[in-house]
């Protein structure tokens, strides 16, 4: 299953292939009660129909009407909605909230094809836009940070910015495979049981042989890296566990009642591991929302990484390869 960037994007370009024209509109910033982040975007074709969402209220209008009346701007620009309190009531924008959004006219399907490719790739891209020439520079990153403006230019990325190693190849590691994907995330598996190994059915996901402490070291977990054991072999959880603790990995838990996490704790005090490393496991795993299926259960686990990597602050920046194009 493809991300929404990507089903937003691949309907813009059907629709320019078709003729028509449009206008990409990217978060850039928010303030206050905002309802979608940065980096949410909406495409609004010249007849007003769209498709994704920069606000869940009435900005989406707005824009479509605009369309309509051919009254967008024909070169990039930065608007903002909710400047007063007026406005944001006007447009529904929760408690006062403020919107900065990057507007830009969408005239040629080509500009998206390298975009949609690297997404299906699954690898980080990054787009830049000139304000005043209205160039555009496309490069391939690690995860770098959020949108934003860098005097005339606008920074704005699509693909995953975070990774998850699923150890565990089972039925609650395959709806997890899945589920994530969608939410972005680069997914990564891992269980060296072979019978696993050749049930698993799961596409866009990338396969790691080996045992589950090697793999672990073989990924090198950053702070854009979730590790989350499944299996329900403590042979096998806790060789990743040994790892995944010692790392920068901004997530770490392991499937398991109370009592079972209470064992796996005083397991992994008899290595070398220290007490704050032991407390950064998360076990049980995931929200406490009486989940009970496997769907339930990665439902919970995909609401606590959402929850923690809100608080994570995007870190490093490295070009691993540049591609140009013009608007």
């Amino acid at each position: 299953m493809q991300s929404a960037d990507w089903e937003v994007l691949n309907r813009a370009k059907e629709w320019l292939d078709n003729g028509h024209t449009a206008h990409l509109f990217t978060v850039i910033q928010t303030w206050g009660s905002a309802p979608r982040l940065p980096g949410a975007v909406l495409v609004v074709r010249d007849d007003g129909h769209l498709i994704g969402s920069v606000s869940g209220g009435c900005i989406e209008d707005d824009l479509a009407d605009k369309a309509r009346h051919q009254a967008l701007p024909d070169h990039p620009v930065v608007m903002e909605y909710g400047i007063s309190q007026t406005e944001a009531q006007r447009f529904r924008i929760p408690c006062g909230g403020r919107l900065k959004i990057f507007s830009e006219p969408l005239l040629d399907s080509m500009q998206l094809t390298p975009i949609l490719a690297s997404i299906e790739q699954r690898r980080l891209i990054k787009r830049s836009v000139n304000l005043a020439t209205g160039e555009i520079t496309l490069a391939h990153v690690l995860p770098e940070g959020m949108p934003h403006m860098d005097g005339d230019w606008f920074h704005t990325y699509f693909g995953p910015q975070w990774r998850l190693l699923i150890i565990g190849a089972n039925q609650l590691g395959s709806v997890l495979a899945s589920m994530a994907q969608v939410l972005e995330f680069d997914v990564l598996v891992c269980d060296p049981r072979e019978e696993m190994r050749e049930e698993w059915h799961v596409e866009g996901v990338t396969w790691q042989y080996g045992m589950p402490d090697d793999v672990v070291l073989d990924i090198q977990p950053d702070a854009h890296t979730a590790i989350v054991a499944v299996t329900h072999d403590p042979k096998l959880d806790d060789m990743a566990l040994l790892e995944a603790l010692k790392s920068d990995a901004f997530y770490v838990g392991a499937l398991g009642a109370v009592k079972n996490q209470e064992k796996r704790r005083a397991r992994l005090r008899s290595f070398d591991l220290t007490e704050a490393e032991i407390a950064k496991l998360n076990g049980p795993v995931g929200l406490n929302i009486g989940s009970r299926t496997p769907a339930e259960i990665a439902v919970a686990i995909l609401a606590e990484l959402i929850q923690v990597r809100s608080q994570q602050q995007k870190m490093g920046i490295h070009v691993v390869e540049n591609i140009r194009c013009t608007a």
